[in-house]
């Protein structure tokens, strides 16, 4: 089950880049990057709801794939942080 933080992220990744409040036209792992869902300024939009929305700072040194390619990942990363 996803956790609150997970819908959040999905809920704005859906509605600022898909367009649609359809849960199942994003997967939780799925690369937002590969998928070709953000670009570098759609990842940077992403930061600043981070920021702004979920109360996390984001160091440039954590600004990686790793951290902020899918719903999981960057719910997992901001779960890390606070």
């Amino acid at each position: 089950m996803a956790s609150e933080l997970q819908t959040q992220v999905r809920a704005f990744i859906l509605e600022n880049y898909l367009f649609t409040d359809d849960e199942s036209a994003l997967g939780p792992d799925e690369s937002l990057l590969d998928r070709g869902i953000v670009d570098s300024t759609g990842m940077l939009e992403i930061i600043m709801f981070i920021e702004d929305e979920l109360g996390v700072q984001v160091a440039d040194e954590e600004m990686i794939p790793e951290n902020l390619d899918s719903v999981n990942r960057i719910a997992a990363f901001v779960s890390r942080k606070k």
